[in-house]
């Protein structure tokens, strides 16, 4: 796996993608990349414009690939069954849940959800599941979850999964993250239990530099912090090419591991994809089935085909 890079990635024709908030960052390199092996893709994004605009560049970058925009606002369960129910009888190869949030004001989501928890997590979990009849019609399918070294941050607090007790954003962000890890981990062991040839792994890009460390300082108006960010990525951060590899690495690599989680291999911080340390109560069974029970019961949604 020494060096692996994005021409590594086997042939993807015949296969269709969806990457959620790949109009910028690791998403775009992720759905460009996969556009460039023969996959078809689809980037879920809630700009239309910026969705559009990021598949015109898309085709000028891979001539002749196959790619669309799709709406999808993941603070809204509603737009989350839009999409899914505009997918129904479609087979879908792969999912990349890349779209996220990091360290916001607090605020709620459409549902009514703490913003970080309720897109970060609730809102792929809910997209996972409605498109889970659509993953199992493909021969090989897989769901790929980013999540973060800054799960380590924290741990869910399953009492407070909307921090509605106390509310400190890069404690809710690590707590995010987290949960994206215990999905990944549910969701390989009841796709294990259930027979069924469904691969769930995760990742992270290291310290990439995309806008979305400085986005709760723009929000707020504090322009010291948002050129603090700035400079910390500049200086510290690999490019989103870089971070997205693991993502890639992920989504299309053969020996890839159910319930693995893979990110770069320098310090966790940037080189090549590799398979990352992640905190140990990332892989509690006992967590992951309350967090799943949690989950199904604050977005209504079910994944038919996996037993608990």
């Amino acid at each position: 796996m020494s060096g692996w890079n994005a021409s590594d990635i086997p042939d993807q024709s015949g296969r269709t993608a969806v990457v959620t908030g790949a109009n910028s960052g690791i998403g775009y390199v992720t759905a460009r990349e996969l556009a460039r092996a023969g996959a078809r893709v689809v980037l879920a994004c809630r700009s239309e414009e910026r969705g559009t605009a990021a598949v015109d560049r898309l085709r000028g970058e891979v001539p002749g690939a196959e790619a669309a925009f799709e709406a999808l606002d993941l603070g809204d369960l509603a737009s989350v069954r839009g999409f899914a129910e505009g997918w129904a009888g479609r087979p879908l190869d792969l999912l990349v849940n890349n779209a996220g949030v990091m360290a916001l004001p607090y605020g709620r989501t459409a549902d009514g959800f703490e913003t970080q928890f309720g897109v970060n997590h609730l809102g792929h979990f809910a997209l996972t599941g409605l498109l889970l009849p659509s993953l199992l019609e493909a021969a090989a399918p897989r769901v790929v979850s980013v999540s973060s070294g800054l799960h380590a941050l924290a741990n869910i607090d399953i009492g407070d999964l909307n921090s509605e007790k106390t509310y400190r954003r890069w404690i809710a962000y690590g707590r995010s993250k987290t949960a994206n890890l215990l999905f990944v981990h549910e969701l390989a062991r009841r796709a294990a239990d259930a027979g069924v040839p469904l691969l769930a792994a995760a990742a992270h890009p290291g310290y990439a530099a995309t806008s979305l460390q400085a986005r709760g300082a723009q929000m707020e108006g504090r322009k010291a912090m948002e050129r603090f960010y700035e400079v910390g990525n500049r200086v510290f951060g690999q490019s989103a090419e870089g971070g997205a590899l693991p993502t890639l690495y992920a989504a299309t690599a053969p020996d890839v591991r159910g319930d693995g989680f893979y990110g770069p291999r320098v310090m966790m911080w940037r080189g090549a994809p590799a398979p990352s340390w992640r905190a140990s109560w990332t892989r509690n069974d006992v967590a992951g089935e309350r967090l799943w029970a949690a989950s199904e019961q604050l977005t209504g949604v079910v994944f038919t085909g996996l037993k608990g």
